[in-house]
């Protein structure tokens, strides 16, 4: 496992038990984070810095009711990560379900994420968002 890699498992691992302070201190504090989805969600957009970012999730967590979320496949290299996973998620307030594949880039410098790219079915999120 390279270095790159442990560092995106574990913010993984933080996303998945709810620990986003945790996830941000893996971040550079220049950080560039960039999703692209469905323009309903109000998340697909570009932020840069731990604050925006905490922002974002905070974003996520009123819009999206994530049931499954796995990160299923990892290329890697020494400084940089493409994910690729699924997810099934519920649109909030009381929309639909949605399921997806996504892809997530991550690069990194001196053991610290520096970028991350997401991107998934747009078309699917704004089909089940009211």
């Amino acid at each position: 496992m390279t270095d790159a890699l442990a560092v995106v498992k574990s913010a993984y691992a933080c996303f998945g038990r709810g620990d986003i302070p945790g996830l941000l201190q893996l971040l550079s504090p220049d950080v560039t984070w960039q999703f692209i989805g469905d323009r309903k969600s109000g998340y697909s957009r570009r932020v840069t810095g731990h604050d925006q970012v905490a922002g974002w999730f905070a974003s996520v967590a009123r819009v999206d009711g994530i049931q499954t979320f796995e990160p299923r496949e990892f290329l890697a290299g020494a400084d940089h990560v493409t994910a690729i996973g699924f997810e099934r998620t519920r649109a909030l307030p009381a929309g639909g379900i949605y399921e997806t594949e996504w892809v997530h880039v991550w690069q990194l410098k001196n053991g610290r994420i520096t970028r991350f790219l997401g991107i998934f079915d747009s078309e699917a999120a704004a089909a089940a968002r009211p």
